[in-house]
């Protein structure tokens, strides 16, 4: 050990949340962080499942067009092509992701608080055992905060990023699971046995006055010098999910859509068009992107490229052929979502056929939108030749309005709503 070791470990602990002294609360001890561990490890998995779905349903393996993330190397793995059946797969697993990692927050919360005496231990490093357990706290804890919070700022719209969400969320996501998956290996046989120590239907009847500090531990939670307690720990399991069924009752109307998007009172209210048959959700209007009427008006027109010479069509030409028609929701990554609408156009497997390309292997999307992400993007093989798969020029019996794509629009089954590009005046097929 070296001399400034022996300093630092002999050295007093600085006043405030450095001394145990300082943590009273009598409620804080194994038992109770580990029943929000418990359902911290039911939860996180399926946030990290569903979001690992959500990558996959961009169809990253298509190129940069689709998936933006610089360097992921074997982060960016790829295990299946995403399924365009059920229709309202997308919905689902995203709407899952979303309103979970919102219902989780006053958990993680919870647990934070639970834990933090373990944050201002001091000696701050007594071993290399020591010193890589609170390094991977650190990055536990850094992870947790930095994927709740980036998560939730992209639900509501809030892009104060330092660069792309997309690529921030990827990366925070892998380094947060690492680390709460080396937490899990290292702590899981202390969890189970501070469950067990307890009857936890006797400490669900016990109020405050019979509450009493845990027995100490080796981990220092329990306080060394505890109050009176002020709340039992049912009082504390209770206001936690009493908080995240809140938090439920207020969020998951974005992702039911239709009229219950009413009962989701923290999700965004300004993007809503109002009535009428484009009366559904956007995410970014026209205007918002620069796609004027000049740009949809009556020069517009849609090339198509592919096995043979070049078709280019005006918006009449396309309205006179064969329509088809096909009751698909729009789901964003932002977690809100709306009821099927009633979309009617060309299917994108005629128009694959039309290029010369009838078993065509994917699709370039291209938009007259003049800037930002996604004015490009790729469509799998398997998503063209769903009979359910568009180009769609009506919604709900009326023609389409600027909002929502305004000329020509690609719909598909269970796919991302930024996949499904508007404003459309390009379709390459490939093979």
């Amino acid at each position: 050990m070296s001399r400034a070791t022996r300093r630092v470990r002999a050295a007093p602990a600085p006043p405030g949340p450095f001394r145990p002294e300082f943590w009273r609360s009598p409620i804080r001890g194994p038992w109770l962080t580990s029943v929000f561990g418990l359902v911290l490890l039911l939860g996180i998995p399926v946030l990290f499942v569903t979001g690992a779905l959500s990558y996959a349903a961009y169809n990253p393996d298509l190129g940069p067009l689709n998936d933006q993330t610089p360097g992921k190397g074997l982060l960016g793995f790829y295990l299946f092509d995403w399924p365009t059946r059920p229709h309202w797969l997308y919905r689902l697993t995203q709407g899952v992701h979303v309103t979970l990692g919102v219902v989780l927050v006053p958990v993680v919360l919870a647990k934070l608080w639970s834990v933090i005496p373990k944050l201002f231990a001091w000696p701050p490093l007594r071993s290399t055992a020591q010193a890589l357990e609170r390094l991977s706290l650190v990055l536990l804890v850094g992870g947790v905060v930095f994927e709740f919070v980036t998560g939730i700022f992209n639900v509501q719209l809030f892009y104060v990023f330092p660069g792309s969400f997309y690529a921030l969320h990827f990366y925070g996501a892998w380094v947060f699971i690492a680390a709460f998956a080396v937490h899990v290996i290292l702590r899981l046989g202390r969890m189970t046995r501070a469950l067990g120590s307890r009857d936890p239907f006797r400490e669900l009847r016990t109020g405050v006055s019979g509450t009493r500090p845990e027995p100490p531990d080796p981990d220092g939670l329990v306080p060394v010098a505890p109050a009176a307690a002020t709340m039992s720990r049912r009082g504390a399991v209770g206001m936690v999910g009493a908080g995240s069924l809140l938090l439920l009752v207020v969020t998951a109307g974005q992702s039911i859509g239709g009229r219950w998007r009413g009962t989701a009172l923290l999700a965004p209210h300004d993007r809503d068009p109002g009535s009428g048959p484009s009366g559904f959700q956007i995410n970014k209007t026209a205007a918002s992107v620069g796609v004027t009427a000049a740009l949809v008006g009556p020069s517009w027109r849609l090339e198509i490229h592919g096995g043979g010479p070049p078709l280019v069509l005006t918006r009449e030409q396309l309205t006179a052929m064969p329509h088809h028609a096909a009751a698909l929701p729009i789901a964003c990554v932002e977690g809100w979502s709306t009821a099927d609408q009633q979309w009617e156009g060309l299917r994108l497997a005629d128009l694959a056929a039309l290029s010369g390309l009838r078993t065509a292997g994917s699709v370039l999307v291209e938009s007259v939108q003049p800037s930002g992400p996604y004015r490009s993007v790729l469509l799998r093989g398997n998503q063209i030749h769903d009979p359910r798969a568009l180009l769609a020029l009506r919604v709900n019996g009326a023609d389409l309005s600027m909002d929502h794509g305004f000329p020509a629009r690609v719909i598909v089954p269970a796919n991302p709503g930024v996949n499904n590009t508007k404003w459309v005046h390009r379709l390459t097929f490939r093979t």
